[in-house]
């Protein structure tokens, strides 16, 4: 019989499997835009609403998408979601219209991965109360970077066999490898999670949703991941277009064009540094470590403004920007579920998770505005390390003393002023 411990990692490589599964609708969506321009005979901005269609599905539903997780089996629910992710590329296949591939790809792709994404990480910040920021950042990363795994054989099956047949054959696949590893997840049982000899000083008081949108403190945190997400977005999505600007794009660094290798980089960094800071977290705490990595995402992108023109700088300052940056789907739900316990974790965390919708819709038009009204990307760059300065400020001058009082009001034992680390307890 499986020890309790050996448990819940079963269950988080369970949740890896599934989250890789799913990333690939959004991360090799770029392989699939000139195929669906000459099948629906669309323009690009026509075809690219299917992208933005999956973000908004996949992140203004999370609410509802969380509470019928937290409502209903959370196995079954992340099943479908796993299955909806699939089928969407499926139907995908066989489309030749706008509408059609907004219904498939952008619908259930969308809704698919939202259910799966919210259901995960709420699943694992309560399986792992010891070391919620690491579980949760090692299942962010595996959706950041699990389709490393598909890009190159989905390239060269489109280019073998067509993107259709692509879509079809990936889309069966995947949809069966994530609903197969959904249906082996579970809830921890009552004290089941305890069994590891250790607890989170947090939440003693189990906050329901409706009751943590009347808090400052939630509202403190939505707005420190917006501010987040916004500044971040507003380099991820013109990353390409600084690099041709700025001359280096196709400049050679260790035998390859800087951009194609930047981009490659700025991946494995980008899933490497969710579990990486979420581990720091659990040991010196959420909000000294977003101080510590929200500073460092600004110095990294200032350097990378002042180092612009040098290909090999360029490129490698830009993972080091993407490692200061992919934390936040680390240490934000982590965060979340310590202040407002687990009980409405996946629920609570759908509505703080729109947050990252709001600054999906917002980083990449600022930025393009900002550059077409200065003429450069500068002041661009200016906007995100001051939005970076002022979010590493809040978190430690506003939110650390706003949870320790919040705290304060619903634990019966707090822990010492300034400590919201775990710490050990003795079963």
């Amino acid at each position: 019989m499986d020890t309790p411990d050996r448990s819940r990692w079963v269950q988080l490589a369970l949740g890896l499997i599934v989250m890789m599964a799913i990333s690939s609708p959004q991360y090799v969506w770029t392989l699939f835009v000139k195929p669906f321009q000459e099948a629906t005979n669309a323009s690009l901005a026509a075809v690219q609403v299917t992208f933005t269609a999956v973000i908004v599905l996949q992140t203004f539903f999370s609410p509802v998408q969380g509470y019928l997780i937290d409502r209903f089996s959370p196995k079954l629910m992340i099943a479908l979601g796993a299955g909806l992710s699939g089928l969407g590329w499926v139907a995908a296949s066989a489309v030749d219209t706008l509408l059609g591939l907004y219904a498939t790809y952008g619908l259930l792709c969308g809704l698919g991965t939202g259910i799966v994404y919210v259901g995960i990480v709420g699943l694992m910040v309560r399986w792992f109360p010891d070391r919620r920021g690491f579980a949760a950042g090692l299942v962010a990363a595996g959706y950041g970077m699990g389709a490393m795994i598909t890009t190159f054989p989905i390239t060269d099956m489109i280019a073998a066999s067509g993107f259709r047949h692509t879509l079809f054959v990936f889309g069966l696949v995947l949809s069966v490898v994530g609903v197969l590893a959904a249906l082996g997840l579970r809830a921890p049982r009552a004290g089941e999670v305890t069994a590891g000899g250790t607890r989170v000083v947090g939440a003693v008081t189990d906050t329901a949703p409706a009751a943590m949108l009347r808090t400052p403190l939630f509202w403190l945190m939505f707005a420190m991941m917006t501010m987040m997400s916004t500044g971040g977005l507003m380099v991820v999505a013109n990353f390409a277009a600084f690099a041709r600007e700025f001359g280096v794009a196709d400049a050679v660094v260790f035998g390859v064009a800087a951009l194609p290798f930047a981009l490659t980089f700025d991946r494995i960094t980008n899933g490497l540094t969710r579990p990486f800071f979420g581990w720091v977290s659990d040991r010196i705490g959420r909000e000294r470590t977003m101080t510590i990595a929200f500073l460092g995402e600004a110095c990294a992108i200032a350097l990378l403004l002042h180092f612009r023109e040098n290909a090999y700088a360029f490129a490698l300052l830009s993972g080091v920007v993407f490692f200061a940056w992919g934390e936040i789907f680390s240490l934000f739900p982590s965060l979340l579920t310590d202040a407002f316990g687990t009980r409405h974790a996946t629920t609570n965390y759908g509505f703080l998770y729109t947050a990252q919708g709001v600054g999906s819709l917002l980083g990449g038009p600022i930025a393009a505005l900002v550059h077409d009204a200065a003429g450069g990307w500068a002041p661009v760059f200016g906007i995100a390390i001051g939005l970076d300065v002022v979010t590493a400020t809040l978190a430690w001058l506003v939110l650390l003393p706003a949870r320790r009082r919040y705290r304060a009001a619903h634990d019966a034992t707090p822990a010492a002023p300034g400590d919201l680390r775990p710490i050990p307890q003795t079963p």
